[in-house]
């Protein structure tokens, strides 16, 4: 089960087609004859960077530092660009587009399996051993593959998720079988407590860490992510844009480079997994490769982190806590970032209906008056109404 971890030799055609949109994009940018420019400022030219790679932990998968997240890619030609240029890790889940993402992912990697490495996730709703044979089945079937290099856990929102011997035994055996090689956790809320708990389980279980992890997140989720590195786990980032929402904070520049360039100055991140829906936002990321975290880069941050408070919920799970009504506001509150910052409503509503009922925003019609505290100042109130009207 090798693999070949040097960059994927793009050829004639292909590099044609790429360069072609990535012409495009740059002339849309900064006109007949200019060159793309990034948010820093930094110019980035026509060509394709070279890949940077970087050791998963104690897998010793080297991944290139910017990788693929497919959750809202909906051509596998954008993938298969990718690939050609030399990303060659590729995350994707069970539930992404009600299962069609892994087949876009299956599509476009057709032929080259040899030299990627793929991550998916098995449903968040099942803890039984039948429930996850059944998750991986259908996985290798719509990947075309006959294993998966990462396996995950996804979205645990507490450390007793972690210790569930029924996933446990039900991924050993996968792994007995040749259909996984390695597993993982993915986590969103309560994200420090979720990785300490896994850098602390004696058994070692878990090879790597997905986590939500951007220029907004609290100092105790740094030093969690840097414990875990220390302890040989794989770290790679998500959620690297805060949401992506479009704002004119900074007039015509984008922060996107600026946000991925922030995580990925973190030595104990092994790599990021920015979603890229188009060719034009695989390009963007794409150059990042080898950029250094700027001054400018941290002044743009500052203003976008200033223009997104009022709205951009942290994940934290802080306010939970203080619900009497036990509403999952940090689901709830990233189902609307879905919705307002990503553009995709299939996703929101898909994000909103994995709570149970009785946690949803409806909950809180029976309160007069919200008691629910944010850490960083969040009219949570106003988000459930939000949450409410758009679901409804």
């Amino acid at each position: 089960m090798g693999k070949k971890t040097g960059s994927i030799q793009i050829n004639r055609r292909d590099f044609l087609k790429v360069s072609a949109f990535t012409t495009t994009a740059a002339i849309g940018l900064t006109g007949i004859g200019g060159i793309l420019e990034s948010a820093a400022g930094q110019q980035v030219g026509m060509f394709p960077p070279n890949p940077v790679y970087r050791t998963l932990g104690r897998t010793g998968l080297k991944i290139t530092v910017v990788s693929f997240g497919a959750m809202l890619t909906p051509e596998h030609e954008v993938m298969r660009a990718a690939f050609d240029l030399g990303v060659n890790y590729v995350d994707t889940a069970r539930r992404y587009m009600n299962g069609r993402n892994e087949e876009i992912v299956g599509k476009a990697i057709q032929g080259i399996r040899d030299k990627l490495y793929i991550a998916t996730k098995t449903r968040p709703s099942s803890g039984t051993k039948q429930e996850i044979f059944e998750d991986v089945e259908t996985s290798l079937s719509k990947l075309k593959t006959d294993h998966v290099d990462v396996i995950q856990m996804h979205n645990l929102t507490s450390k007793e998720r972690v210790f569930s011997q029924e996933v446990r035994e039900a991924y050993v055996e996968l792994r007995k079988q040749g259909k996984v090689r390695f597993l993982g956790v993915t986590t969103h809320t309560n994200q420090a407590e979720v990785l300490n708990a896994v850098v602390d389980d004696p058994d070692k279980f878990f090879d790597t860490v997905l986590v939500g992890y951007n220029f907004t997140s609290p100092p105790e989720l740094k030093a969690a992510i840097k414990r875990a590195a220390a302890a040989g786990i794989g770290v790679i980032a998500m959620k690297t844009q805060a949401g992506g929402y479009q704002t004119g904070a900074l007039g015509g520049l984008s922060p996107h480079q600026a946000a991925l360039k922030w995580a990925l100055d973190d030595p104990n991140v092994t790599a990021a997994i920015p979603g890229m829906k188009d060719m034009s936002m695989l390009r963007e990321d794409m150059s990042v490769m080898g950029m250094k975290l700027t001054w400018k880069d941290r002044q743009i941050l500052n203003k976008y982190g200033q223009a997104i408070r009022p709205y951009y919920c942290h994940l934290c799970g802080e306010c939970e806590g203080t619900c009497p009504n036990h509403v999952a506001i940090s689901t709830i509150n990233r189902s609307l970032m879905y919705a307002e910052g990503y553009g995709n409503m299939e996703l929101a509503r898909s994000t909103y209906y994995e709570v149970p009922s009785m946690a949803r925003a409806s909950a809180c019609l029976g309160c007069s008056v919200c008691t629910a505290q944010c850490v960083n100042g969040l009219d949570i109130a106003s988000k459930m109404r939000t949450a409410l009207r758009m679901y409804a």
